[in-house]
């Protein structure tokens, strides 16, 4: 070999170690257990939307754009302040950084975040909506809320020539009466929620550093599983899944059962949960069976039909996803807790007695060291996605304003 061929080589070697290409993760130290691995396969990736079969537009692309329109738009509201996005922030996890949201007045509870809404079964912390369209209907007239109303949505669509058009290339033409009540005030406002469902089930979180784990983990490359997630964070999934029993409810690749569970929260403000929320999903007008469905077949509403009260749904209250769960403090139903850390501290002690019902008997104090607090921190910051589209976090372009007709 010549001693230039070898300086070539030398030279060569050199600028990939300074590169950092020698750098191969080593393999992890955590070791998962056979029955840990089949629980942690079963949580990423995020499957297929359901669909949705009460609302014909709910995955109709133009329906999507008057929805987003209609999420950031002030008009609709009583007194021109507020829209959806005042209370579901898209800066904030499409959540509300206030314990309790605030608009025309002070609501009862905490603003969900939006994230994989549409995965959903059951909406808003009580269950009281059995739909995306349905649940956005209750906040634009409820008096706390939006506190707007049949004839001021008609108002608010009428005097801008370009929502009107989107409206009625999608639903027909607009009503010419809104009195509050009659069919077609309700159409009206069955027709607004189900453009914002199509708008809402484009929120969606995948691509965490924990997807990227498991798909590691799936595919047998082991010498780089310390590479996806740190192994504090694995340490904390062990937890998460092990005695910390986290994912009996956070279960599944949305981190949620979907289901209704009395944690034993100590009764600060007085909350009967889901057993107000089946009353009141039984009796909206705008559910599933209702005149504005757009199935109300006994298969496609089975949830609903077979929907009954018992004394032990008292103070339940909804799993929430945990997709994000970094970005959407404060956390909990009133959102008593300002960080992830003193929801870690509650679950390790379970103080106090809920104001109604009783604590799940299966749930027990964990007893995290504090060095375990730290790993399952670190494990349910592993659930931050990628990045929704900017296009998807702002007011559209506005359309052309002008009063309809004018």
């Amino acid at each position: 070999m010549t001693a230039r061929r070898l300086a070539i080589i030398c030279s060569s070697l050199a600028a990939i170690l300074a590169s950092g290409c020698d750098r191969v993760p080593e393999t992890s130290r955590v070791a998962f257990a056979p029955d840990e691995m089949r629980q942690i396969l079963k949580m990423s990736p995020l499957p297929d939307m359901p669909k949705n079969p009460t609302n014909a537009v709910a995955d109709n692309a133009a329906a999507a754009r008057l929805g987003q329109r209609l999420f950031f738009d002030t008009r609709f509201s009583a007194d021109g302040r507020f829209s959806c996005a005042t209370c579901h922030d898209p800066a904030h996890g499409f959540s509300d950084p206030k314990p309790l949201s605030v608009a025309m007045g002070t609501t009862r509870r905490h603003a969900m975040p939006l994230w994989n809404v549409a995965h959903q079964r059951w909406f808003y912390w009580t269950g009281r909506a059995d739909s995306l369209w349905a649940q956005a209907v209750q906040p634009l007239v409820h008096p706390d809320e939006m506190a707007s109303s049949p004839g001021h949505v008609l108002a608010a669509f009428s005097g801008d020539a370009g929502l009107k058009s989107e409206y009625e290339m999608l639903f027909g033409p607009l009503p010419s009466d809104a009195r509050p009540r009659t069919p077609d005030a309700d159409r009206l406002l069955a027709n607004f929620g189900k453009a914002i469902e199509a708008y809402e089930r484009r929120i969606i979180s995948t691509d965490s550093p924990f997807d990227r784990f498991v798909e590691t983990l799936r595919s047998g490359k082991t010498r780089a599983q310390s590479a996806a997630i740190s192994e504090s964070a694995q340490r904390g999934l062990q937890l998460f899944t092990g005695r910390g029993q986290c994912a009996l409810c956070h279960a599944g690749p949305n981190f949620s059962d979907g289901e209704f569970h009395n944690i034993g929260l100590p009764g600060i403000t007085v909350d009967q949960g889901r057993f107000d929320g089946i009353l009141d999903v039984r009796e909206d007008r705008f559910n599933g069976l209702g005149a504005f469905s757009d199935d109300r077949s006994p298969e496609t509403n089975i949830k609903l039909r077979y929907l009954t009260m018992k004394m032990n749904h008292l103070g339940e209250f909804k799993t929430p996803t945990l997709r994000n769960v970094e970005q959407t403090a404060p956390y909990m139903h009133d959102g008593r807790f300002a960080t992830l850390r003193a929801v870690l501290d509650f679950y390790s002690d379970l103080p106090g007695e809920p104001a109604y019902g009783h604590r799940e008997e299966t749930l027990k104090p964990a007893h995290f060291t504090e060095q375990e607090k730290e790993d399952i921190e670190a494990f349910l910051r592993t659930l931050t996605g990628a990045p929704l589209k900017d296009s998807l976090t702002r007011p559209l372009p506005p359309t052309d304003s002008k009063p309809a007709g004018g």
